[in-house]
């Protein structure tokens, strides 16, 4: 018998949930503490979790004997971008506002963490740990984050015996907690199921939370869209002065495979194919760029990301000034190095983001249910976003392409 994909299990949980949360309210507490567990497994995952995929990733790009120039020009275009996309995304849920009026006053905030009290300059000053087991300790996210760059770039900096065994240790530690986060990520139909029939049970319009929830994903998507479809081919156009619309038909079948199997891994070597190919970029640009870019470049997923915090923040009706959005920005851009290879990599960083802003972790059982359908336009997007970056890379290297 064929298994169920995870995606159809959340699907399917959450169906569960809302019959089970409108008619059995009173048996709520027998099975809402699967969705305390599975927050708590989840918790417990990311400290490690974010701290071994960042050390690992960045040391492993530091590794490469010919990053250099051709490094710092693929990374500082993937920065560029990733920030546009984190910037397109917050600007339209600002205008939009999809959480506003959603009735989620049984959830409460934690307010232990006092970040609205925080100038930006003190934000800026904890960035930097003391004692960075105090700081995982007590899940001072920023500081560990921090500290695991400062690890990384560190690592590809001493003698070669002891970077690999340091590389080889990160590298083994980040495959174990991979591990662990696959057994959580199998239990999260579980999780959400328990998280989701609470939320119900204490719905007065349920009605509404649908709506919402249908607003928040076409506010999702219409961000996306904006970016792929006019953000990426502005900075092709005008940045790499290439001909964005033509190198889109090249790669075209590279974008219908990232949007159908929602895998950036899946369409890699189609699109170092198609781009080296069709496009013309030569072998040493796709093969460098691309490969780094299915790493750290994250654009849709960026999106997703601050929309989702912006939207339960709004349905919460907590206010997110300048402040609050620059600090959903700078942990998005930071958590990105490193963690596309991990399974649900967007519900660690909104994890994170959401401990710091002291936002409901519990709200992201509502946006998972319908992640698969905007996951599949979040990596179409991202990868879009890697061939773009390879065609303004050749292009500032003086190779004539074919676009």
């Amino acid at each position: 018998m064929k298994k169920v994909a995870l995606h159809w299990q959340i699907l399917i949980a959450f169906i569960i949930a809302i019959v089970f949360g409108i008619f059995f309210k009173d048996q709520v507490n027998y099975v809402s503490w699967m969705g305390d567990i599975f927050l708590r497994m989840l918790k417990m995952i990311v400290i490690p979790l974010i701290l071994s995929s960042i050390v690992s990733g960045i040391s492993n790009i530091g590794s490469e004997g010919n990053f250099g120039r051709l490094g710092i020009k693929t990374l500082g275009y993937y920065l560029m971008t990733t920030i546009l996309a984190i910037s397109v995304g917050l600007l339209l849920v600002d205008l939009i506002k999809p959480g506003v009026g959603m009735d989620i006053s049984s959830i409460t905030v934690n307010e232990s963490l006092d970040f609205k009290r925080q100038s930006i300059s003190d934000m800026l000053i904890q960035i930097v740990p003391q004692n960075i087991f105090k700081s995982m300790a007590s899940n001072e996210f920023l500081s560990v984050i921090f500290f695991a760059i400062i690890v990384g770039v560190f690592i590809s900096k001493v003698d070669n015996k002891n970077k690999t065994i340091l590389s080889d240790f990160f590298n083994a530690f980040f495959e174990l907690f991979m591990k662990m986060t696959m057994l959580i990520i199998k239990l999260a139909p579980f999780g959400i199921f328990g998280l989701i029939v609470k939320v119900v049970a204490e719905q007065n319009d349920f009605g509404n939370m649908i709506v919402k929830l249908g607003s928040f994903m076409i506010t999702v998507i219409a961000a996306i869209l904006i970016h792929a479809l006019i953000s990426l081919p502005l900075i092709t156009r005008f940045i790499g002065k290439a001909k964005p619309y033509k190198h889109f038909n090249n790669v075209k079948t590279t974008l219908i495979t990232a949007f159908s199997t929602a895998s950036s891994a899946a369409a890699l070597p189609l699109n170092m194919k198609e781009t080296n190919e069709k496009s013309g970029v030569s072998h040493k640009i796709t093969n460098f760029t691309l490969p780094i870019g299915a790493t750290v470049n994250m654009d849709g997923t960026a999106i997703y990301i601050a929309a989702v915090v912006m939207f339960i923040a709004q349905a919460k009706g907590v206010e997110m000034g300048f402040k609050e959005q620059l600090t959903v920005l700078i942990i998005a851009v930071l958590s990105s190095i490193g963690t596309a290879a991990v399974p649900m990599a967007s519900l660690v960083i909104i994890t994170i983001i959401l401990e710091v802003l002291g936002l409901p972790i519990e709200m992201m059982a509502l946006i998972l249910p319908v992640d698969r359908i905007l996951d599949m336009f979040r990596t179409a997007t991202n990868v879009w976003s890697d061939s773009c970056g390879a065609v303004v890379i050749a292009k500032s290297e003086g190779e004539i392409l074919n676009v």
